[in-house]
């Protein structure tokens, strides 16, 4: 086995495709396309990887489809050699022919979709971006209040005052995404814009950070048990468990 994870004749391990996969979000929903469910088998093998994504419904948003696909391409190629040993297929998707053509060809939402697409996906991921801190950072400050912190000492907290936790790590990482502070001195609580929020604003604040977080996890749910309807989940069975993953002549049985 290579230090960089790949087998006999540069095969990668599934396990690492699963790894690069988990780092990829959907864009409304803030969750690793693994955990969703999003991802339906891998194959792996010495001639590169083979990625199958499917979504709740036949007509989610194609330019989040999009999003998606081409995310899992850029991460996957980078343990498996390249995105050009790389093949990430969208099944059961009205566009799922044109994204896929697409992203293989690398020429932009726009190239694909020509003026339907009314140009290229650059804001719709900052928009989501914020919305995912903001959600991040209401779950770290409803878990602070439930333990006894008051909104005036939430207004005076540094990032060093902090907890550490999952959620904590999480609202770290979203807020890192959009090149705020992340100096142990910077304040917690900071807009997506990186603009401060006095004591007086920090009420509505809250309000409005519960308003996306509630949102974006009702959608979550939602999505869940479309996916589950879709494809004939049975009870017991969740939407996350492990993808299918397939070995392509049986590279990576001698790899182990």
């Amino acid at each position: 086995m290579s230090p960089d994870g790949t087998g006999v004749a540069g095969a990668v391990r599934e396990e690492r495709v699963l790894e690069a996969l988990a780092t990829v979000r959907d864009p409304e929903l803030d969750e690793p396309i693994t955990t969703l469910g999003f991802v339906e088998a891998v194959e792996a093998g010495a001639a590169g990887v083979e990625v199958s994504l499917r979504l709740p419904t036949y007509f989610c948003a194609p330019n989040f489809a999009w999003l998606m696909v081409a995310d899992a391409k850029a991460a996957v190629g980078r343990v498996a050699g390249g995105p050009d040993r790389v093949t990430v297929r969208l099944v059961d998707h009205f566009a799922a022919d044109t994204i896929n053509r697409g992203v293989e060809a690398g020429g932009g939402f726009q190239g694909a979709f020509g003026v339907e697409a009314g140009g290229e996906l650059d804001e719709l991921r900052a928009i989501f971006q914020r919305k995912a801190y903001t959600m991040r950072q209401e779950r770290v400050c409803r878990a602070l209040l439930a333990a006894g912190r008051t909104p005036a000492e939430l207004a005076r907290m540094t990032l060093a005052d902090v907890p550490g936790g999952d959620d904590t790590d999480q609202y770290l990482t979203r807020r890192a995404e959009l090149g705020l502070d992340l100096s142990a001195s910077a304040p917690f609580l900071v807009t997506a814009e990186g603009g401060p929020v006095p004591a007086e604003a920090l009420a509505q604040h809250l309000r409005t950070a519960r308003i996306v977080r509630v949102s974006v996890e009702g959608n979550a749910a939602f999505c869940s048990g479309m996916l589950r309807t879709r494809y004939g989940l049975p009870p017991g069975v969740e939407p996350l468990d492990e993808p299918t993953v397939r070995r392509r002549d049986h590279v990576q049985e001698v790899a182990r």
